[in-house]
């Protein structure tokens, strides 16, 4: 996969995760990587997940381009709200 990355877009970088599992041991280092690369992958993937589960924006019928991009925008919108509600009650009690 590297291989092919670097043949169609050599600018490109490869996050995919490594084996950290060996023979001989454990590489720390490459672990402390692939863990990074989960939390952010986990962080960017739980929006998508909230996107589909919660507001139905698993599939989208053609009504135009500026119809199909203003509902978008909306499910953007509460996906946001719905995300940082807890902050959002926690000032609104304070």
């Amino acid at each position: 996969q590297t291989q092919v990355i670097k043949e169609c877009a050599p600018w490109a970088q490869d996050h995919t995760h490594r084996r950290y599992r060996y023979k001989n041991g454990i590489d720390e280092q490459e672990r402390a990587k692939d863990r990074t690369k989960s939390s952010v992958r986990s962080k960017v993937e739980h929006v998508f997940q909230v996107m589909k589960l919660k507001f139905g924006f698993v599939k989208l019928r053609y009504r135009g381009l500026k119809k199909n991009a203003h509902h978008l925008f909306v499910i953007c919108g509460l996906v946001n709200l719905f995300l940082s509600r807890k902050k959002l009650m926690l000032e609104a009690s304070a």
